[in-house]
């Protein structure tokens, strides 16, 4: 009985034992058995002390015992003193030979004892990587979570490209006589257009009647049919049409519009397009009567009674190129203040005199002009030589030849348009001709009597940002108020003139597309989507690329930057129908490209910052659920003003592989990273052979038409994303690096946000511009060899920079990353932004590239001194600051963590 008790009791502390074992947490064997094996190596170096110690007691008695028996050497005979001797060599040896085994024992066991502690660390390392990789993890369900819930709760539809509605008939003639509230001279855009044939989603077909209405000179009617050929809205159908163009020349018979096919009894929908070029005078102009209807008329001149507002449409005339860069006309945009203050040639062609307002108004002209202030006036209001006499309806003539008067243009800087004195004209071809010459040689316009006129395009374009428009009662103070103008806002009007007369008045082409878009625009409808760039494979549809894993020779440091996601792309077109209703002002005076639908801008809108809370919380990662936090919230959330989003990476390469393998390798493991885009920009195919690493996300290799560095910049359809990371192939970045890059793009989405920072430095000795890559406390670009853009800039350049500057990149193989800093400065009039301390990101052991030339540095030069020309200025805008992450060297508690350890 007594032996079961103490068997049971026994058994029982067996149990409680086990229990207290089974309730003792992994992390705590772990580091009992890192303390054991820390331990370990100082009880052997113990123990190893005294055996050694002892031994050699031992040894040093045994050895004086033996020395002291052959003390009597004398009384020894010769034989027993050779084998004394013998003896001692022989414990020699033996003492030697133990000493040798004791130290290759103590060499054996120092190797033990390093082995073990650089185990210890490799444990050490590899609990914090795994550790890092757990909590990677965790942050990826979470976030995977976050975004199924996101899904299923979703209720506003994922938007795209509409799909296009026609109608399927042609115009329906109409007998019946019009109500008089939609008669020809009553009609608006609500009382005399057919919205039936213009559904929202349509894109505008329009159909051209193969044959003007009158006379077109050779120019215009070659040049208008090349430029219809490129407008995306143009149609071979005249069932899907939703308007119908007309060209008119001169002497047109009105008549015959009646008979047009397509003309459906009252001309709903047409757009009657009359240019000016060769003849100017009022009296060639269309009028509105029966015989035009309801159709839309896009003209030069218009009588008061004959304008339709909302209907009709003011344009330039066609004093241009039928299309193509322009930049060459243009005078420089600098110096501010020219030689004139004021200019004007022109004389008043009227049988009734100028009349009473405007008379005073030229009297108190030519009292600015006799004064003595150091300003210079040149104001002649007759023209020397005199001109042919034209019949102008009492506006006035254009003194001189086109180069004489673009020479006095060129020196002024204010140059006065004058309104007609006939009343009834609201707009003439030759005042908007005028208007033209001064926009092109930057000379502001003064538009006197301007709130009579009627300027081109003006329901969407501000003219008051590029011209001063004055009633004629303010001509008393108009030398005062050019005074007053400063050199900021002189440069300013000369750039937003520019900008207007490049865009919609320069050339045929820019005409046109603007008279259609102003239509569109006023029905409603986007613009057509811009097209992107083909991405062809650089490998064959039936080659498979060998895959590797990625090997990294310098690993990253351990630290969890973000959660691993699967691709997802941004979203896209998501604005089709409001952008032009919420930023049709900027769309049209800004950024420079009403043209077009974008899948995104950098321009877009963003919600307040409760809203992400409060009903609009979809795609928000707020840090620490919108609580804040520092190192470990911050590492898991994008926070931030936007919407969730990831980045793809732009690699451009040339017949460097193993170069391009080692970049590749190093983004294994990088968060928010959509896809990578390898621009193969070499003529020669990859190696079959070479192994393509495996980096977590796919890899786009594309072949590239030809070699050219602007292939950088094209719009590739593989890219999915808004953020698109510049980098070339031998950048050597890291992770936390990338990733503090991303997180400061997303708050300034316009920028170029970057690491290489460099600047344009003036040279005092010869003028111009010198590109330099020195340290410096001031900056004004950042190259995309390591950089990130909107896709929108993408578009910009490829499609709406001048062609001269992507000519000169190709000419000197160098200088598109200068471009794109030009560009993005000129949109935007704001500086790039740095990112780190880090100044140059080239990586150990790549070949030498070309910047390291001389050569490179001298054609940087002249591309910044040619793109100063083109631009009309220098766009680019200097910094004087980085940015840092916000805790950097802020001393914080020790148990919260900075942002990012070394950034």
């Amino acid at each position: 009985m007594g032996s079961l008790e103490a068997g049971s009791t026994a058994t029982r502390v067996d149990i409680s034992i086990c229990r207290r074992f089974g309730h003792i947490k992994v992390s705590r064997i772990v580091f009992l058995l890192c303390f054991l094996l820390l331990l370990l190596p100082f009880i052997t170096h113990y123990y190893l002390s005294k055996v050694e110690s002892g031994n050699q007691s031992n040894d040093a008695n045994h050895i004086r015992f033996k020395l002291e028996a052959l003390e009597d050497l004398g009384a020894l005979k010769a034989s027993d003193l050779r084998l004394r001797i013998q003896e001692m060599e022989r414990i020699k040896g033996s003492v030697s030979a133990e000493l040798r085994d004791l130290e290759a024992k103590r060499q054996g066991l120092q190797q033990e004892i390093s082995s073990l502690t650089s185990r210890i660390e490799d444990l050490k390392t590899e609990l914090s990587r795994q550790k890092t990789e757990l909590e990677r993890v965790k942050m990826s369900v979470v976030q995977a979570q976050v975004a199924q819930r996101e899904a299923e709760q979703r209720n506003a539809p994922q938007l795209s490209l509409p799909g296009r509605l026609f109608p399927n008939e042609l115009q329906r003639i109409l007998n019946a006589a019009p109500h008089e509230s939609a008669s020809h001279i009553h009609c608006r855009q609500h009382n005399c257009f057919d919205y039936s044939r213009c559904s929202i989603t349509s894109g505008m077909p329009v159909y051209v009647y193969s044959d003007a209405l009158g006379e077109l000179s050779s120019f215009l009617h070659t040049a208008l049919q090349q430029t219809l050929s490129f407008n995306l809205h143009i149609t071979k159908d005249p069932k899907v049409a939703c308007l119908f163009f007309v060209p008119i020349g001169h002497e047109a018979d009105l008549k015959q519009l009646s008979q047009l096919p397509h003309w459906g009894g009252d001309g709903r929908n047409h757009v009657l397009f009359h240019l000016s070029r060769e003849r100017l005078q009022p009296s060639a102009a269309l009028m509105t009567s029966k015989l035009t209807d309801r159709a839309i008329l896009v003209q030069s001149t218009f009588i008061q009674s004959s304008f339709r507002p909302g209907f009709d449409v003011v344009i330039f005339p066609a004093l241009g190129p039928p299309g193509g860069d322009v930049w060459q006309d243009c005078a420089p945009m600098l110096p501010a203040r020219r030689d004139f203050l004021l200019t004007f040639q022109g004389e008043l062609w009227s049988l009734d005199g100028p009349g009473e307002a405007l008379q005073w108004a030229l009297e108190q002209l030519h009292g600015m002009a006799a004064g003595t202030t150091s300003d210079r006036f040149q104001l002649e209001f007759s023209c020397q030589p005199a001109t042919e006499k034209e019949d102008l309806w009492g506006d006035w003539s254009m003194c001189g030849t086109e180069a004489s008067r673009q020479a006095l243009l060129r020196k002024s800087t204010f140059t006065l348009i004058l309104v007609p004195s006939n009343a009834s004209l609201v707009s003439t071809a030759t005042l908007q001709a005028r208007l033209w010459e001064a926009l092109r040689d930057g000379a502001i316009p003064v538009v006197l009597g301007g709130d009579t006129l009627l300027l081109p395009y003006s329901e969407v374009v501000v003219w008051r940002r590029a011209a001063l428009i004055l009633p004629l009662s303010r001509a008393s103070e108009l030398h005062f108020l050019l005074r007053s103008v400063s050199d900021t806002d002189l440069s300013a009007m000369r750039r937003q003139g520019r900008f207007i007369w490049q865009s919609y008045g320069a050339s045929l082409q820019s005409i046109l597309d603007t008279s259609l878009a102003v239509i569109r625009d006023r029905i409603g409808i986007p613009p057509p989507p811009v097209e992107d760039a083909p991405s062809p494979s650089v490998f064959n549809s039936t080659f498979s690329p060998l895959k590797t894993e990625a090997l990294v020779a310098d690993a990253e440091p351990e630290e969890s930057l973000g959660p691993l996601e699967p691709p997802h792309a941004s979203p896209s077109f998501r604005r089709n129908y409001t952008v032009f209703l919420t930023q049709g002002f900027e769309m049209w005076n800004d950024w420079g490209d009403p043209f077009h639908l974008y899948p995104q801008l950098p321009f877009d809108p963003l919600l307040p910052s409760d809203a992400k809370f409060i009903g609009s919380g979809v795609g928000f990662r707020p840090i620490g659920k919108g609580t804040g936090g520092a190192g470990k919230e911050f590492c898991e959330s994008l926070g931030g003003n936007s919407p969730r989003e990831q980045f793809t990476i732009v690699m451009l390469t040339y017949e460097r592989e193993q170069v391009l393998m080692n970049s590749l390798s190093r983004l294994h493991g990088l968060p928010y990273l959509n896809k990578v885009v390898v621009v193969w920009n070499s003529p020669r195919a990859p190696l079959e052979d070479l192994r393509w690493p495996e980096i977590g996300v796919p890899v786009q290799v594309v072949k590239a038409a030809r070699n050219s560095l602007n292939n950088r910049f094209l719009p590739y359809d593989e890219i999915e994303t808004e953020a698109v990371l510049s980098v070339d192939d031998d950048a050597h970045l890291r992770h936390d690096e990338i990733m503090f890059g991303f997180r400061v793009w997303r708050e300034h989405r316009d920028r170029v946000v970057g690491f290489p920072g460099r600047f344009h430095a003036w040279d005092i000795n010869h003028g111009g511009w010198l590109y330099n890559s020195n340290y410096s406390c001031e900056l004004s670009m950042v190259l995309t060899g390591a950089a990130f853009v909107h896709k929108h800039y993408l578009y910009l350049y490829s499609n709406w920079l001048p062609q001269a500057i992507r000519d000169k990149v190709d000419q000197f193989m160098n200088c598109e990353d200068l471009a794109m800093n030009f560009l993005v400065s000129h949109i935007t009039k704001k500086p790039p932004v740095k990112v780190t301390s880090r100044w140059t990101f080239r990586c150990p052991g790549c070949p030498v590239s070309l910047s390291e030339d001389d050569t490179h540095f001298q054609e940087r030069h002249k591309c910044i001194n040619f793109f100063s020309q083109v631009f009309g200025y220098t766009p680019l805008l200097n910094t004087q600051y980085r940015a840092d992450s916000i805790l950097f060297k802020t001393r914080i508690p020790h148990d919260k963590q900075k942002c990012f350890k070394f950034i």
